[in-house]
């Protein structure tokens, strides 16, 4: 493999352990069909910023002094994937779930991996790993860590956003964590009637939640009107659309955000959250929910 694909991968991986790695060990490591348990202690070890041991039988050492390896494993022994599982976890120090916690062996540690989706498809636990095969894992099991530590700070940001909002006393307006990072809900919101025109309430609550997305640079945000069950589909989506257009323009009159760093969807009924048979369900559904997305 030519040098400049080995440092394209460096360069898809983009973690700053992995860019110690030399160029040429990267070439042998992705032709290497089955990488030994001395050739993995070295790379995940420094890969996971455990230790940083330039001889692979070294590392098969450290690794096998911390029983980060398989029992009976050897430096030249080709590795086999849940060994490697093992390595990874605790290498990494990745939670597991209650049987990996108490038996920590390569068995729950692959079933782990699997769960986590570090490991995907139909593979055996006892296959030799390639190096192709142990990059590919590594670069799973960053996105992981990555995902982790963004929810974590996502749960942070709803407790701090839901805590203003019981703080100025806001009713129907509640923060939580989505799939696509920070949602705020505002339900029974206001407009004036059969229009998209902000009542002088409601703007008091959007000032409100300006002020905090101010505080939050750099992060875009997605605008979605919702309408509860009345009139005609076409009508509820256009006009949803448009509320959610009319917020975004809001926002950016005070300075919360660019035009260019919101998007706006308009779902009319389509997506309701309460029973539209009730006028409470109807006032829950008739919302505006606005989306601090994650970085991308």
């Amino acid at each position: 493999m030519k040098k400049g694909i080995v440092l394209a991968i460096l360069g898809f991986l983009g973690v700053a352990a992995l860019s110690a790695q030399t160029a040429a060990e990267m070439e042998t490591l992705l032709e290497t069909q089955a990488v030994t348990y001395a050739q993995a202690a070295r790379f995940v070890l420094e890969a996971a910023e455990a230790a940083v041991i330039a001889d692979p039988e070294e590392a098969f050492r450290f690794a096998e002094e911390q029983n980060w390896l398989p029992k009976g494993a050897s430096p030249e022994t080709e590795a086999q994937l849940d060994g490697i599982s093992l390595l990874c976890m605790r290498s990494f120090d990745l939670k597991g779930g209650f049987l990996y916690s108490l038996m920590k062996n390569p068995h729950y540690a692959y079933r782990e991996l699997v769960y986590q989706s570090a490991i995907q498809g139909r593979a055996d636990p006892h296959m030799a790993v390639s190096g192709y095969q142990l990059i590919f894992m590594i670069n799973r099991i960053y996105s992981i860590q990555e995902e982790a530590a963004g929810r974590k700070k996502d749960q942070q940001l709803v407790a701090q956003i839901n805590a203003i909002i019981q703080a100025r006393g806001l009713t129907d307006v509640y923060a939580s964590v989505v799939d696509e990072g920070v949602m705020v809900s505002l339900s029974n919101f206001q407009f004036v009637a059969d229009s998209a025109e902000l009542s002088e309430s409601e703007k008091e609550k959007l000032q409100e939640i300006a002020q905090i997305l101010i505080q939050l640079p750099g992060r875009k945000i997605q605008i979605a009107g919702h309408t509860a069950l009345a009139g005609t589909e076409g009508g509820r989506v256009t006009l949803s659309l448009e509320r959610a257009q009319t917020v975004a323009a809001y926002f950016v009159s005070l300075g919360a955000r660019q035009a260019s760093e919101m998007t706006t969807v308009g779902y009319g009924a389509e997506q309701p959250i309460a029973d539209n048979a009730t006028t409470a369900g109807m006032e829950r559904n008739r919302r505006v929910e606005i989306i601090i997305l994650e970085n991308s």
